[in-house]
């Protein structure tokens, strides 16, 4: 079974990511760099995007550097995954479906010590792919209307180096060097009376941040956890082309002018979570995060951002009866989760909110496994100028885990 698993996991992983350049559709990426990705590793989507708490003893845990002080020594991870998305989109008067598939990270993790690990991972961190028609927009203190045609792409990656150290028994630390970099397009279109103006935009950015860990044992079964994002300035440059045609005039504004565009701030992020386990075979796992965009004093012409809070609780069960059987060794997660969202658009907030199921199959006589996660969310709502999200994710996370310098008893 284990070669059936690792083929048919490695063929559909890269038929995912060969469609990698499609990585959002949703119309709330017009705002700032676009939809905030989430890229959870090994068996966490399954869970409800919490584990904060959890060690990197069987899967790289990129929700906590502090979790690498639990790699298991001579062992070399390797981790790549993919997502497919299916989701409707629906306003006051249109519904539309859109599928897409997506890469969702490439990561590598190897111990140094037996105390410690370091971790290297490539993943987006934003995406954006928009297209708005013919939307009417009233013109401030006037009763008059102008008519917005928008359509965008790119995002930013996110390149991380992380360290993990275990410092005694119960308490481990980490910390994460950050390198983000891309860019975005964006066409647009403002129709007023008989005045058309286009303006074609690409904007290129780049940035670092940290982030700090840790992790501590109450006990063999409990586990508390935090972690620490540091506020980041993002710079930004523009290429930027303007042209306006009126009664059958047409002039160009700018023409390809590079310029200073502006920056782009990554708000303090803190997080806690807890681990408890029970019974030696069901991991209840249960995070809250708090976003403070509001202190990064940036807006959009069509919203605001504001502070976000994220909850995520999570259950995963496995039987550990005989460890002989295959199915016995299966793990198997549920989890839920509350995003209220960091956009607010004509006062109202654009939250998220999800369900998910998923399975770890593991790979036969090695450490590695599949993990296979189901989750449906919605998005945003209908009426009050937003649009409401309907969402189906199938993620696939293969976990390759490999022994290095440990000589073979049995041949």
């Amino acid at each position: 079974m284990k070669n059936k698993i690792a083929f048919l996991s490695c063929f559909i992983l890269m038929y995912v990511t060969s469609f990698s350049q499609s990585i959002s559709s949703s119309p709330y990426s017009l705002y700032g760099l676009g939809s905030i990705y989430e890229a959870d590793y090994g068996s966490i989507p399954s869970i409800g995007s919490s584990g904060i708490a959890l060690p990197s003893d069987t899967f790289i845990n990129n929700l906590n550097p502090a979790s690498l002080g639990y790699v298991p020594l001579n062992h070399f991870m390797f981790e790549i995954g993919g997502k497919a998305i299916g989701t409707t989109f629906q306003s006051s008067s249109k519904t539309e479906k859109r599928n897409n598939f997506q890469f969702s990270h490439i990561a590598f993790a190897f111990p140094i010590t037996k105390r410690s690990a370091f971790s290297i991972a490539l993943r987006p961190y934003s995406s954006a792919s928009f297209k708005i028609s013919d939307l009417k927009l009233p013109i401030s203190n006037t009763s008059e209307y102008y008519t917005l045609n928008a359509e965008g792409s790119g995002g930013l990656n996110n390149f991380d180096f992380s360290y993990g150290y275990r410092i005694s028994k119960k308490l481990a630390m980490g910390v994460t060097g950050t390198v983000l970099f891309g860019n975005t397009t964006d066409e647009r279109s403002y129709l007023i009376s008989s005045s058309l103006t286009t303006i074609n935009k690409k904007t290129d950015y780049s940035g670092l941040r940290a982030t700090l860990g840790t992790q501590y044992k109450i006990d063999s079964t409990f586990t508390i956890a935090s972690t620490f994002k540091v506020p980041s300035q993002i710079k930004a440059s523009k290429v930027q082309t303007v042209e306006n045609i009126s009664n059958s005039n047409e002039s160009v504004i700018e023409s390809d002018v590079a310029s200073d565009a502006d920056d782009y701030y990554m708000p303090l992020e803190i997080g806690f979570g807890i681990s408890k386990r029970f019974k030696n075979n069901l991991i209840m796992t249960l995070d809250y995060e708090k976003s403070l965009w509001n202190n990064t004093n940036q807006s959009e012409l069509y919203g605001d951002f504001v502070n976000q809070d994220r909850f995520a609780l999570g259950f995963s069960f496995r039987k550990n009866k005989d460890i002989r059987s295959y199915w016995d060794r299966v793990q198997y997660g549920t989890g839920v989760n509350f995003d209220t969202g960091y956009l607010e658009v004509d006062g109202k907030r654009v939250n998220n909110a999800a369900i998910s199921i998923g399975v770890t199959l593991p790979v036969d006589n090695t450490f590695s496994a599949l993990n296979i996660s189901y989750s449906y969310g919605q998005k945003g709502k209908i009426g009050d100028g937003l649009i409401k999200e309907n969402y189906h994710k199938l993620s696939l996370n293969l976990s390759l885990d490999g022994i290095w310098f440990v000589k073979r008893k049995i041949e």
